[in-house]
């Protein structure tokens, strides 16, 4: 069966095994574990301590209390991102076998930051640096013999990147051959026209 909340494909089994985990605790104690996992989405600290003491009652293990924070980040973020109503949300983890009030605690905590979280993780999403400068040269090299042969081209790259995070700049240099640098700028070109295509 596919979820919504899993991109249209099945529900991860990890994910299924932890339901059960999940369904220990009270709906009460369920939402108050929402609003720590949302926290720790947002990149602000967990409390451990209070995870440990709403999760006591169901004689959680150290590891069942992770599993069951991690379950919850993935079931939240993953609706998060593939932009699946709470109402949506709430029908397909009662076909996994959360109980109602359980999806009722837990979707309430997603409708409240639902925009905030995607906001978030739009933030996070695939960020590549920013290319500041590409130099080249083409070195010969001489062989050693008495004739003075010239050998093949290398070519040497020196490319300077911005990072996307720190905004520090990096220089990489590459030297390759003549014939590999031919390919290189053919895929190049081949996938700057894919991109001009797509705009």
């Amino acid at each position: 069966m596919r979820f919504r909340f899993c991109g249209d494909l099945d529900c991860p089994d990890w994910v299924l095994a932890e339901i059960s985990t999940l369904a220990r605790i009270s709906s009460v104690k369920m939402k108050l574990l929402c609003v720590q996992v949302i926290r720790d989405l947002f990149d602000e600290d967990i409390d451990y301590d209070k995870v440990s003491k709403l999760t006591s009652d169901a004689k959680f293990e150290t590891g069942d209390i992770k599993a069951s924070v991690a379950v919850l980040s993935f079931i939240l973020s993953s609706a998060a991102k593939h932009d699946v109503d709470s109402e949506s949300l709430s029908s397909e983890l009662q076909q996994l076998g959360l109980p109602k009030e359980h999806t009722t605690g837990l979707c309430k905590s997603y409708e409240d930051k639902h925009s905030a979280l995607q906001e978030k993780l739009k933030q996070s999403s695939l960020r590549l640096g920013r290319l500041e400068a590409v130099n080249w040269r083409v070195d010969y090299t001489l062989s050693s013999s008495e004739l003075m042969e010239v050998n093949e081209p290398i070519v040497q790259l020196r490319l300077q990147a911005q990072h996307p995070e720190s905004g520090s700049t990096a220089t990489t240099v590459v030297s390759v051959t003549a014939d590999k640098f031919r390919v290189l700028l053919t895929e190049l070109k081949q996938a700057q026209a894919m991109m001009n295509a797509l705009q």
